[in-house]
């Protein structure tokens, strides 16, 4: 019988037999799987078997293939190819495998398009997030299969160490910028259309990039800030208040009598209550013209629009009632002792 490198017809026929049935096998377990974990994931809210799903939706053939054929070669009692030769392919078709899987993971689970504003600038940051992190896996498994295959890599990273060192100090400023707004995106100290202060500037949050976010002032013009620098300032959110506490002092002449003092406070405290929520008002202090009144309430909204109507119609009611009890309010005053010389 004839022999096709070293092994009989008998031994091919068996090895493309059993590689014939594992590749078949292997191919319709996965269809079965899929299509058993695609009926399951549609009925579930939870995306880890969404994910599941998609990978071993990105089994590649050529995985099938090696398996296929690592089962022939076992048939054959006279190696066809150099085991060494064998090990290499497996290894970078595995590492291609697995870099596959990888980018599928980190695509899914980091970049969700969107279609509001603050999404968007989510998805704008998570999808670069999700570049670095795919360049990242790439270069490690590169590393392992070069590793694998004989190459010194400790020399190779030695050798490059220098190189990188001036790349890392050349684009140190964009990275942290880069890492600043994914901190932003995650944790959400502000969003698109919050208004926000940062160190005496005010402004409406306009867009978050992977380097800048940008503001618009109160007064029109655009603040721009990076990432990197933001972040390591005090900010101050105004949108996220759901009250706004307001205090203002008002001042009686020293003139008034004990009885009228005693209403000071009924007045404020229904002079608020039709607007806000009124919390005290109460003689706090002699002043050098006038007997101060520390008055304090809260309006339920954080809209300055708002606060600023309320204290506005309080402060003339104030006024109005003071008018009608005649309590007068204190104003700066000297008084000037003159003595006949002597």
């Amino acid at each position: 019988m004839g022999e096709i490198f070293g092994n009989s017809l008998r031994n091919w026929a068996s090895a493309m037999g059993a590689g014939a049935l594992v590749f078949v096998l292997a191919y319709a377990v996965k269809k079965v799987a899929m299509a058993r974990l695609r009926s399951l994931a549609s009925r579930t809210t939870t995306r880890m078997d969404d994910l599941v799903v998609e990978i071993l939706a990105h089994a590649r053939l050529f995985l099938l293939l090696v398996l296929a054929v690592a089962a022939g070669i076992r048939f054959l009692p006279t190696p066809v190819i150099s085991p060494a030769i064998f090990h290499g392919i497996f290894v970078i078709l595995m590492a291609l495998q697995a870099g596959t899987w990888g980018s599928v993971a980190i695509r899914f689970l980091l970049d969700h398009p969107s279609k509001n504003g603050a999404d968007s600038a989510r998805a704008a940051t998570m999808a670069a997030a999700g570049f670095l992190a795919r360049i990242v896996l790439w270069v490690t498994l590169a590393l392992l299969v070069l590793d694998n295959l004989g190459v010194n890599v400790t020399a190779l990273l030695a050798g490059l160490g220098v190189g990188g060192v001036a790349v890392a100090l050349a684009v140190q400023n964009v990275l942290g910028d880069l890492l600043a707004s994914l901190s932003i995106v995650l944790d959400k100290p502000f969003v698109i259309g919050d208004a926000i202060q940062v160190g005496e500037n005010v402004g409406v949050v306009e867009k978050i990039g992977l380097k800048t976010t940008r503001l618009k002032s109160i007064t029109g013009e655009q603040l721009i800030y990076s990432n990197a620098e933001l972040l390591r300032s005090n900010i101050r959110n105004w949108k996220r208040m759901q009250e706004r506490r307001a205090q203002f002092w008002i001042g009686v002449a020293y003139e008034t009598p004990p009885e009228k003092l005693r209403k000071v406070e009924e007045i404020v405290r229904e002079a608020v209550s039709s607007h806000a929520r009124f919390d005290r008002c109460k003689l706090n202090r002699l002043g050098a013209s006038s007997l101060d009144f520390d008055a304090v309430y809260f309006v339920p909204s954080g809209d300055y629009a708002l606060y600023a109507d309320a204290q506005q119609k309080i402060l003339l009611r104030i006024l109005e009632r003071f008018a009608q009890e005649g309590i007068d309010i204190a104003y700066p005053t000297s008084v000037t002792i003159q003595r006949p010389d002597r």
